[in-house]
């Protein structure tokens, strides 16, 4: 039993209240129960079996095909592979530019400390593998943004040397997962009517100014594998012009790749000779900006991967590019075929050869620049 009573003295004294408690003795359980029977009680955790089973994980205790230990295994689609963290103090040094890429100690270089990493092996053996990069990022935030968010981690990013906040935003694609690379502007055939910008790597009296031009690209951001040239037609078919950049890359770690645009280049077999880890890629899956016409080159990819085992690949940071390759990346698994990254490509490839698919297997969608 409760008694309340409230009262308020009208002269304005505070409230008051009265309460009046009655113990009363615990229940008596029902004559009804059966003997032993347990009351119910609320149900707590569910037992580890359950609890492993929502949460899908397998856990293999001592004493079965493990013993003396514990193994979890965790589903594939809860595994995030994560990069390594740049600027790393032991790969940059400081310059005028900023800081520039270095080999570390021990012969630690920023092409193998900021690759992303293969990770497990798939369970069973891919029918073929895709690497793909996609260029020109870094100068539109929009399409830069949806570039990070849609495309697959494993897909790499190669980022223009005249964006704004470029740290921060290739910091942030690096925090998704995507390796990246530094496009680099070069000079092509039909320069200064096209032109790739003040930084552009030239040939002719202007070469002397090249190292310059590079340590300013160098410098603009942190956390890349190595350079992708930008146009550069003329650029990557002199030799001599050519010679003291690689020279200069070899010196700094990097990888190199060529993007395929010129038939004429001596880019990545000249950095092969340089000792200039270096690759060229095989096609161009959006010469024509149509998304019927990306969809055929993405179908051509898949029938490479399963012929030669692996295929290089290269697209814009276009709306329609993006949106495609997002959408074909979902059917792969079912294809058993699987997006690797750039740097990785490499080590698919015969190591006496810069990586390119033989003359004649493949056709280019790039023209000359």
């Amino acid at each position: 039993m409760l008694t309340v009573a409230l009262r308020r003295d009208p002269d304005g004294g505070e409230p008051m209240a009265v309460a009046s408690i009655e113990k009363r003795a615990a229940p008596v359980p029902s004559a009804s129960a059966a003997p032993g029977t347990v009351p119910a009680t609320p149900q707590g955790p569910a037992s580890a079996a359950q609890l492993e089973h929502s949460a899908g994980v397998t856990v293999t205790r001592a004493g079965e095909d493990a013993p003396e230990a514990i193994v979890i295994t965790i589903p594939d689609e809860t595994r995030t592979i994560k990069l390594a963290t740049a600027p790393d103090n032991r790969l940059v040094e400081r310059s005028r530019y900023g800081l520039l890429p270095k080999v570390g100690p021990e012969g630690a270089t920023p092409a193998k400390i900021y690759a992303r990493p293969l990770g497990a092996e798939p369970s069973a053996k891919p029918a073929g593998r895709i690497a793909l990069l996609v260029g020109g990022l870094g100068i539109s935030q929009n399409g830069t943004a949806d570039a990070i968010a849609k495309l697959p981690p494993p897909v790499s990013l190669a980022f223009a040397p005249y964006g704004t906040e470029l740290e921060r935003t290739v910091q942030r694609a690096r925090g998704e997962g995507h390796e990246v690379f530094l496009q680099l502007p070069m000079e092509p055939f039909d320069y200064p009517d096209n032109d790739p910008g003040p930084h552009t790597l030239l040939t002719g009296p202007k070469a002397p100014d090249n190292i310059d031009k590079l340590h300013w690209a160098l410098g603009r951001f942190t956390g890349y594998v190595g350079i992708v040239n930008f146009l550069g037609g003329r650029f990557t078919s002199d030799e001599g012009a050519l010679s003291p950049v690689l020279r200069e890359l070899a010196g700094r770690g990097l990888m190199v790749v060529d993007d395929g645009s010129s038939p004429r280049s001596l880019l990545a077999g000249s950095a092969d000779r340089a000792r200039v880890p270096a690759l060229k890629i095989d096609r161009v899956i959006d010469g024509v900006t149509r998304a019927d016409a990306i969809d055929k080159e993405l179908a051509a990819l898949e029938n490479i991967a399963r012929e030669q085992g692996i295929v290089i690949a290269s697209a814009s940071a276009l709306p329609v590019s993006i949106e495609r390759i997002n959408r074909w990346a979902q059917s792969l698994e079912a294809k058993k075929l699987v997006i690797v990254p750039v740097s990785a490509a490499r080590g698919f490839r015969s190591p006496k050869s810069t990586g390119s698919i033989p003359a004649g297997s493949i056709k280019s969608t790039g023209s000359l620049q």
